[in-house]
């Protein structure tokens, strides 16, 4: 069996349990997919919940095996991180098929995650282009040394519309701010709603400004289940 990074196998995060708050999954209109970051847990970032829940709405936090999605910086050349990486977006698809399977369409299921989840998170919508609910990459951004032509991804379908929030520091020690503008790019051409904050000097972390603007996108959620 092999190893790399501390993963084991061709599909190390598979085994890893799914996280669940908020209004239970059978009862919930909408659902939120939480990704957590580097060395933290679906646990930790469950936490969210409390400062975005709405009533209806169910939130879905998969686990990395070993706390770490793939081993290396998202800079670094994507088999670099590899079986990781793959592994990851295959997770939160399985998040989404969860949804899915208890009635909830992608169209409102908001994909959230921040610092390698931001990352992960960006990576799975960009490649997995449909209508969802929303993407919110905190701290993230596009997964690899060079990014394809914003056109390539294009060529793969459309977001139409789906909603998109990039929000990161200018002095990110992790994030470099023109990886956010490419990535909006890229999103841009898949036809996302695109907005991107960038906050002067805060660092690596989650601000209020991002949690005001995210409880906002999964209010829409359910606001758009009550007129339908």
């Amino acid at each position: 069996m092999s190893r790399r990074g501390g993963h084991q196998g061709e599909d190390p995060h598979g085994d890893q349990p799914l996280v669940s708050a908020g209004t239970p999954l059978s009862d919930a209109d909408a659902a939120v997919v939480l990704v957590h970051g580097r060395g933290a847990t679906a646990r930790s970032i469950i936490g969210m919940a409390d400062e975005i829940h709405q009533d209806g709405v169910a939130f879905l936090a998969p686990q990395a095996a070993a706390n770490t999605w793939y081993p290396n910086s998202f800079l670094e050349p994507v088999e670099k991180n590899e079986p990781g990486r793959t592994s990851g977006l295959e997770a939160v698809e399985n998040a989404i098929g969860e949804a899915n399977d208890a009635g909830i369409s992608t169209e409102r299921v908001l994909v959230l995650g921040f610092s390698q989840g931001g990352c992960l998170a960006s990576e799975f919508v960009a490649r997995n282009p449909r209508r969802y609910g929303g993407l919110a990459a905190l701290s993230g951004g596009l997964i690899g040394d060079e990014l394809d032509d914003p056109e390539a991804y294009a060529s793969e379908g459309s977001l139409e519309g789906t909603p998109a929030f990039l929000g990161c520091s200018d002095r990110d020690p992790h994030i470099p701010e023109e990886r956010v503008h490419a990535t909006a790019d890229v999103l841009e051409e898949l036809d996302a709603d695109v907005t991107t904050h960038i906050y002067e000097g805060m660092g690596h972390g989650i601000n209020r400004d991002e949690l005001a603007f995210v409880s906002e996108m999964v209010g829409d959620l359910v606001d758009s289940e009550t007129d339908d």
